[in-house]
């Protein structure tokens, strides 16, 4: 029986290091065509390792984008995008999982239709929206739309559903109204919730293209994704240069995500979403 045990112990490890070898292998084939020069990352057949590591493909990539600038504005913009998230659909979650109103059944159920919707058919209402109010090529432009997120604030209702109805009541017979109980009570228990969705938010603030694309047009108004986007040329890439910028452009979310890295796993797991 112990035998058994240890040979599927063995093959399970086996599996599973094969698994992250095939999940960390384009990361270190990116990295790897960071080191190459142009005509090495285009020859066939295909080179595995630079003849000679050519770190200036780094330097070169803040040469033809303008990082800092980029960054500042990626940075804004997923602040603003996480803080507003976080708040609009803490309160919404909370309204429709703590509360007892009429017609809530409904309403939740409209509220959430919205996931099955594409965020594409929103873009041109959403533009003109920011267009009459005169926020083209600015930060806010890239905030304000992703601050309303019906999956944020399922992703909460599942979780505060999960917690019992007692706590409210003790609440109440202490005289706590409901916004007491939310800021109180509530949100302080949400925190492996709140910080799945940080991470969420993140990652989809970081990684978004078409709207930043769409509403800042100004190169010192851009963010990180747009500027990646600028080195893919009609006549050619420069694929080194490419990919030392996309593997910068990552390490922050990288980041994010090992700092958060307890609570994100709980929070998905309390909350029932399946990654």
């Amino acid at each position: 029986m112990r035998d058994r045990l240890r040979s599927r112990h063995v093959v399970t490890h086996v599996v599973l290091m094969a698994g992250a070898l095939l999940m960390v292998s384009p990361f270190l084939w990116q990295f790897l065509t960071s080191l190459k020069t142009l005509a090495e990352s285009t020859r066939i057949p295909l080179t595995f390792l630079p003849a000679s590591p050519e770190w200036a493909n780094y330097s070169a990539f803040f040469d033809v984008v303008p990082v800092w600038s980029m960054a500042v504005n990626s940075v804004l913009a997923l602040v603003l995008r996480v803080v507003g998230q976080l708040l609009v659909a803490s309160l919404a979650a909370y309204v429709f999982a703590r509360l007892r109103f009429r017609f809530r059944g409904p309403l939740l159920a409209g509220f959430l239709v919205v996931l099955m919707v594409p965020p594409q058919l929103f873009v041109i209402p959403q533009y003109e929206v920011i267009r009459t109010m005169g926020w083209l090529n600015s930060v806010q432009a890239l905030a304000l739309p992703g601050m309303f997120s019906a999956f944020g604030v399922f992703v909460l209702y599942q979780f505060m559903r999960t917690l019992p109805q007692e706590l409210d009541e003790a609440a109440r017979m202490d005289g706590a109204n409901p916004f007491q109980i939310y800021l109180r009570i509530i949100l302080p228990l949400c925190r492996p919730a709140l910080a799945a969705l940080t991470i969420l938010t993140s990652l989809f603030s970081w990684n978004d293209l078409l709207w930043p694309l769409i509403v800042n047009t100004v190169p010192d108004r851009m963010t990180l994704p747009v500027g990646l986007a600028t080195l893919q040329g009609a006549q050619g890439t420069d694929y080194p240069v490419l990919m030392a910028g996309s593997l910068l452009t990552i390490l922050p979310m990288v980041l994010v995500f090992v700092l958060l890295q307890k609570q994100f796993i709980r929070g998905i797991a309390m909350s029932g979403i399946k990654a």
